[in-house]
Protein backbone atom coordinates (compact mmCIF):
# COMPACT_ATOMS: atom_id res chain seq x y z
CA UNK A 1 0.00 0.00 0.00
CA UNK A 2 1.28 3.34 -0.97
CA UNK A 3 1.68 5.85 1.87
CA UNK A 4 0.91 9.43 0.73
CA UNK A 5 3.23 12.27 2.61
CA UNK A 6 1.95 15.59 3.16
CA UNK A 7 3.99 18.35 4.13
CA UNK A 8 1.10 21.20 5.25
CA UNK A 9 2.62 25.41 4.23
CA UNK A 10 1.04 26.73 7.13
CA UNK A 11 -0.16 25.83 10.75
CA UNK A 12 -3.84 25.37 10.99
CA UNK A 13 -5.54 27.58 13.44
CA UNK A 14 -8.40 26.65 15.50
CA UNK A 15 -11.64 26.73 13.66
CA UNK A 16 -14.07 29.07 15.46
CA UNK A 17 -17.65 28.47 15.23
CA UNK A 18 -19.16 29.27 11.79
CA UNK A 19 -15.60 29.07 10.06
CA UNK A 20 -15.65 27.81 6.46
CA UNK A 21 -13.97 24.33 6.41
CA UNK A 22 -10.92 24.18 3.71
CA UNK A 23 -12.68 22.23 0.41
CA UNK A 24 -10.67 18.94 -0.97
CA UNK A 25 -11.18 17.10 -4.08
CA UNK A 26 -9.53 13.60 -5.24
CA UNK A 27 -7.58 13.84 -8.00
CA UNK A 28 -7.33 10.28 -10.16
CA UNK A 29 -3.70 10.42 -12.01
CA UNK A 30 -2.18 8.41 -14.86
CA UNK A 31 0.40 9.09 -17.58
CA UNK A 32 0.76 7.85 -21.06
CA UNK A 33 4.13 7.44 -22.94
CA UNK A 34 2.28 9.00 -26.11
CA UNK A 35 -0.46 11.78 -26.94
CA UNK A 36 -2.45 8.52 -29.25
CA UNK A 37 -2.10 6.33 -26.34
CA UNK A 38 -5.27 4.97 -24.82
CA UNK A 39 -4.08 2.87 -22.15
CA UNK A 40 -2.18 4.11 -19.49
CA UNK A 41 1.28 3.54 -18.18
CA UNK A 42 0.98 0.28 -15.75
CA UNK A 43 4.24 0.21 -14.31
CA UNK A 44 7.38 2.31 -13.41
CA UNK A 45 6.09 5.58 -12.81
CA UNK A 46 7.08 7.88 -9.72
CA UNK A 47 4.30 10.79 -8.83
CA UNK A 48 5.48 13.81 -7.06
CA UNK A 49 2.94 16.79 -6.25
CA UNK A 50 4.31 20.33 -5.37
CA UNK A 51 2.70 23.17 -4.25
CA UNK A 52 2.82 25.60 -6.99
CA UNK A 53 3.64 29.00 -5.02
CA UNK A 54 6.41 29.74 -2.52
CA UNK A 55 9.34 27.24 -1.88
CA UNK A 56 6.89 24.49 -4.10
CA UNK A 57 6.95 22.51 -0.94
CA UNK A 58 6.20 18.28 -1.88
CA UNK A 59 2.64 17.84 -1.31
CA UNK A 60 2.54 14.07 -1.69
CA UNK A 61 3.94 10.99 -3.97
CA UNK A 62 4.07 7.31 -5.08
CA UNK A 63 5.13 4.46 -6.91
CA UNK A 64 1.76 3.59 -7.87
CA UNK A 65 1.14 3.74 -11.52
CA UNK A 66 -2.31 5.71 -11.38
CA UNK A 67 -3.11 6.97 -8.03
CA UNK A 68 -5.33 9.02 -6.43
CA UNK A 69 -4.71 11.84 -3.89
CA UNK A 70 -6.97 14.29 -2.04
CA UNK A 71 -5.83 17.75 -2.20
CA UNK A 72 -6.71 20.89 -0.58
CA UNK A 73 -8.30 23.99 -2.96
CA UNK A 74 -5.38 25.35 -4.74
CA UNK A 75 -2.61 25.34 -7.35
CA UNK A 76 -0.24 22.27 -7.55
CA UNK A 77 2.81 20.99 -10.03
CA UNK A 78 2.15 17.49 -10.95
CA UNK A 79 5.52 15.52 -11.90
CA UNK A 80 5.74 12.00 -13.30
CA UNK A 81 9.06 10.55 -13.96
CA UNK A 82 9.38 7.18 -15.69
CA UNK A 83 13.05 5.76 -16.09
CA UNK A 84 14.75 9.04 -17.33
CA UNK A 85 11.55 10.33 -19.22
CA UNK A 86 9.70 12.70 -16.89
CA UNK A 87 6.62 15.35 -17.56
CA UNK A 88 5.20 18.39 -15.66
CA UNK A 89 1.99 19.76 -15.29
CA UNK A 90 -0.15 22.79 -13.34
CA UNK A 91 -3.44 21.83 -12.26
CA UNK A 92 -6.12 23.94 -10.22
CA UNK A 93 -8.19 22.36 -7.36
CA UNK A 94 -11.23 23.45 -7.15
CA UNK A 95 -14.42 22.29 -4.68
CA UNK A 96 -15.07 19.09 -3.78
CA UNK A 97 -15.61 16.92 -7.66
CA UNK A 98 -13.67 14.68 -8.31
CA UNK A 99 -10.89 15.33 -11.38
CA UNK A 100 -8.40 13.16 -13.52
CA UNK A 101 -5.14 14.62 -14.89
CA UNK A 102 -3.76 12.63 -17.52
CA UNK A 103 0.22 13.43 -18.24
CA UNK A 104 1.71 12.46 -21.59
CA UNK A 105 5.27 11.29 -20.85
CA UNK A 106 6.37 11.74 -24.79
CA UNK A 107 8.41 8.68 -23.97
CA UNK A 108 9.75 5.29 -25.57
CA UNK A 109 10.96 1.97 -24.66
CA UNK A 110 14.23 0.63 -25.02
CA UNK A 111 15.98 -2.61 -25.35
CA UNK A 112 19.25 -4.35 -26.25
CA UNK A 113 20.20 -7.79 -27.22
CA UNK A 114 23.37 -9.05 -27.75
CA UNK A 115 24.33 -11.95 -30.34
CA UNK A 116 27.39 -14.04 -30.91
CA UNK A 117 27.34 -16.80 -33.71
CA UNK A 118 23.06 -17.40 -33.63
CA UNK A 119 23.07 -17.56 -30.28
CA UNK A 120 21.99 -14.84 -27.06
CA UNK A 121 24.30 -13.65 -25.23
CA UNK A 122 23.69 -13.63 -21.37
CA UNK A 123 23.60 -10.44 -19.56
CA UNK A 124 26.40 -11.27 -17.44
CA UNK A 125 28.74 -11.02 -20.65
CA UNK A 126 27.67 -7.78 -22.06
CA UNK A 127 27.86 -3.94 -20.90
CA UNK A 128 25.57 -1.95 -22.33
CA UNK A 129 26.31 2.10 -22.18
CA UNK A 130 23.69 4.37 -23.63
CA UNK A 131 24.99 7.87 -25.05
CA UNK A 132 22.92 11.16 -26.05
CA UNK A 133 25.01 12.39 -28.44
CA UNK A 134 25.89 16.19 -30.00
CA UNK A 135 26.51 17.23 -33.49
CA UNK A 136 30.03 16.32 -33.15
CA UNK A 137 30.53 13.58 -30.24
CA UNK A 138 28.14 10.60 -30.83
CA UNK A 139 29.50 9.68 -26.96
CA UNK A 140 28.73 13.32 -25.36
CA UNK A 141 26.24 12.39 -22.66
CA UNK A 142 26.38 9.17 -21.00
CA UNK A 143 22.58 8.70 -19.70
CA UNK A 144 22.71 4.78 -18.89
CA UNK A 145 26.12 3.11 -17.78
CA UNK A 146 24.85 -0.26 -18.13
CA UNK A 147 21.66 -1.30 -19.08
CA UNK A 148 21.00 -4.64 -18.87
CA UNK A 149 20.71 -6.85 -21.92
CA UNK A 150 17.56 -7.91 -22.68
CA UNK A 151 15.72 -5.37 -19.42
CA UNK A 152 13.36 -1.90 -21.08
CA UNK A 153 14.31 1.38 -20.02
CA UNK A 154 12.19 3.90 -20.28
CA UNK A 155 13.76 7.28 -22.63
CA UNK A 156 12.62 10.86 -23.87
CA UNK A 157 11.79 10.42 -27.76
CA UNK A 158 14.39 11.24 -29.58
CA UNK A 159 18.28 9.73 -31.10
CA UNK A 160 20.77 7.77 -28.82
CA UNK A 161 23.74 6.07 -29.52
CA UNK A 162 24.38 2.65 -28.21
CA UNK A 163 27.80 0.83 -27.27
CA UNK A 164 28.04 -2.58 -26.50
CA UNK A 165 31.02 -4.55 -25.14
CA UNK A 166 31.27 -8.42 -24.56
CA UNK A 167 33.13 -9.21 -21.47
CA UNK A 168 35.56 -12.43 -21.04
CA UNK A 169 33.92 -13.95 -17.45
CA UNK A 170 36.07 -16.81 -16.55
CA UNK A 171 35.07 -18.16 -12.32
CA UNK A 172 35.34 -14.99 -10.41
CA UNK A 173 36.89 -12.79 -13.27
CA UNK A 174 35.85 -10.41 -15.62
CA UNK A 175 37.66 -8.63 -18.46
CA UNK A 176 36.80 -6.40 -21.17
CA UNK A 177 37.31 -7.82 -24.58
CA UNK A 178 38.13 -5.73 -27.52
CA UNK A 179 34.89 -6.84 -29.21
CA UNK A 180 32.88 -3.55 -29.39
CA UNK A 181 29.53 -2.97 -31.20
CA UNK A 182 27.99 0.54 -31.76
CA UNK A 183 24.95 1.75 -32.99
CA UNK A 184 22.32 4.67 -33.46
CA UNK A 185 19.07 3.93 -32.48
CA UNK A 186 15.85 6.40 -32.50
CA UNK A 187 13.63 5.98 -29.43
CA UNK A 188 9.76 6.56 -30.82
CA UNK A 189 6.99 8.04 -27.97
CA UNK A 190 4.51 5.38 -27.77
CA UNK A 191 7.02 1.96 -29.43
CA UNK A 192 9.65 -0.14 -27.97
CA UNK A 193 12.53 0.25 -30.17
CA UNK A 194 14.86 -3.15 -30.21
CA UNK A 195 18.26 -3.85 -31.18
CA UNK A 196 20.18 -7.10 -31.64
CA UNK A 197 23.68 -6.37 -31.70
CA UNK A 198 26.28 -8.94 -33.51
CA UNK A 199 29.53 -9.38 -31.76
CA UNK A 200 32.23 -11.87 -33.58
CA UNK A 201 34.06 -13.01 -31.71
CA UNK A 202 35.85 -16.43 -30.33
CA UNK A 203 37.74 -18.04 -27.33
CA UNK A 204 41.68 -19.05 -28.01
CA UNK A 205 44.30 -20.86 -25.66
CA UNK A 206 47.33 -19.89 -25.75
CA UNK A 207 50.15 -22.46 -25.62
CA UNK A 208 53.86 -22.37 -25.82
CA UNK A 209 54.69 -25.97 -27.48
CA UNK A 210 58.17 -27.72 -27.97
CA UNK A 211 56.68 -29.17 -31.15
CA UNK A 212 53.28 -28.78 -32.56
CA UNK A 213 50.47 -30.89 -30.73
CA UNK A 214 53.31 -30.75 -28.00
CA UNK A 215 52.70 -30.22 -23.90
CA UNK A 216 52.18 -26.63 -23.05
CA UNK A 217 55.20 -25.50 -20.97
CA UNK A 218 54.38 -24.08 -17.60
CA UNK A 219 55.95 -20.81 -16.06
CA UNK A 220 55.01 -18.92 -19.47
CA UNK A 221 54.02 -15.43 -19.78
CA UNK A 222 51.89 -14.11 -22.72
CA UNK A 223 50.53 -11.05 -24.40
CA UNK A 224 48.33 -10.70 -27.39
CA UNK A 225 48.99 -8.00 -29.94
CA UNK A 226 47.27 -6.53 -32.89
CA UNK A 227 49.53 -6.15 -36.01
CA UNK A 228 50.39 -2.66 -34.96
CA UNK A 229 51.80 -3.31 -31.85
CA UNK A 230 48.91 -2.61 -29.63
CA UNK A 231 48.96 -5.18 -26.42
CA UNK A 232 45.41 -6.16 -25.89
CA UNK A 233 45.84 -9.02 -23.19
CA UNK A 234 48.61 -9.94 -20.67
CA UNK A 235 48.56 -13.35 -19.41
CA UNK A 236 50.35 -15.83 -17.84
CA UNK A 237 49.91 -19.64 -17.28
CA UNK A 238 50.33 -22.89 -19.54
CA UNK A 239 47.56 -22.40 -20.97
CA UNK A 240 45.73 -19.33 -20.35
CA UNK A 241 42.66 -18.67 -22.64
CA UNK A 242 41.17 -15.09 -23.50
CA UNK A 243 38.15 -13.58 -26.13
CA UNK A 244 38.97 -11.82 -29.30
CA UNK A 245 37.15 -9.92 -31.94
CA UNK A 246 37.68 -11.62 -35.27
CA UNK A 247 40.81 -10.57 -36.43
CA UNK A 248 44.64 -11.34 -36.97
CA UNK A 249 46.93 -10.91 -33.55
CA UNK A 250 50.31 -11.58 -32.55
CA UNK A 251 50.96 -13.80 -29.71
CA UNK A 252 54.35 -13.46 -27.64
CA UNK A 253 55.57 -15.76 -25.13
CA UNK A 254 58.12 -15.37 -22.85
CA UNK A 255 59.80 -18.56 -21.12
CA UNK A 256 62.88 -18.67 -19.50
CA UNK A 257 64.37 -15.88 -20.63
CA UNK A 258 63.29 -16.54 -24.15
CA UNK A 259 60.55 -14.66 -26.24
CA UNK A 260 58.89 -16.53 -28.85
CA UNK A 261 56.17 -15.00 -31.05
CA UNK A 262 53.41 -16.48 -33.56
CA UNK A 263 50.82 -15.05 -35.77
CA UNK A 264 47.13 -16.48 -35.69
CA UNK A 265 43.81 -15.41 -37.43
CA UNK A 266 40.34 -15.49 -35.37
CA UNK A 267 37.26 -16.63 -36.76
CA UNK A 268 34.25 -16.06 -35.38
CA UNK A 269 32.58 -19.38 -33.11
CA UNK A 270 35.84 -21.01 -33.93
CA UNK A 271 37.66 -21.51 -30.62
CA UNK A 272 40.80 -22.99 -30.67
CA UNK A 273 43.92 -23.18 -29.60
CA UNK A 274 46.91 -21.24 -30.70
CA UNK A 275 50.13 -22.84 -30.39
CA UNK A 276 53.77 -20.64 -30.44
CA UNK A 277 56.53 -22.91 -31.06
CA UNK A 278 59.29 -22.90 -28.45
CA UNK A 279 62.43 -22.38 -31.05
CA UNK A 280 64.18 -19.86 -32.31
CA UNK A 281 63.70 -17.84 -29.56
CA UNK A 282 65.10 -14.22 -28.52
CA UNK A 283 66.91 -13.50 -25.48
CA UNK A 284 65.19 -11.06 -23.41
CA UNK A 285 66.33 -7.95 -23.09
CA UNK A 286 68.35 -6.92 -19.87
CA UNK A 287 67.43 -4.13 -17.80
Amino acid sequence: MTLWRYRWLFATPCLLPGAPVLAAAPVSLSAVYAPADSQPIRSGVVWRVFAAEGEHALVAESNEAAPVVTLDNGEYIVHAACGLAGVAKQISVNGIAPQAQRLVMNAGGLKINGVLNDSAIPPTKLVIQVYLPSARDPEAKLILPNLRAGDSACLPEGNYHVVSKLMDVSGATTNATNSVIYADLRVIAGKLTSGALRHRAATMTLKLVNAPGGEALANTSFSVLTPGGDVIRELIGAFPSLVLAEGEYVAIARHENQTFQATFKVQSGQDRDVEVLAEQGTPDAKP
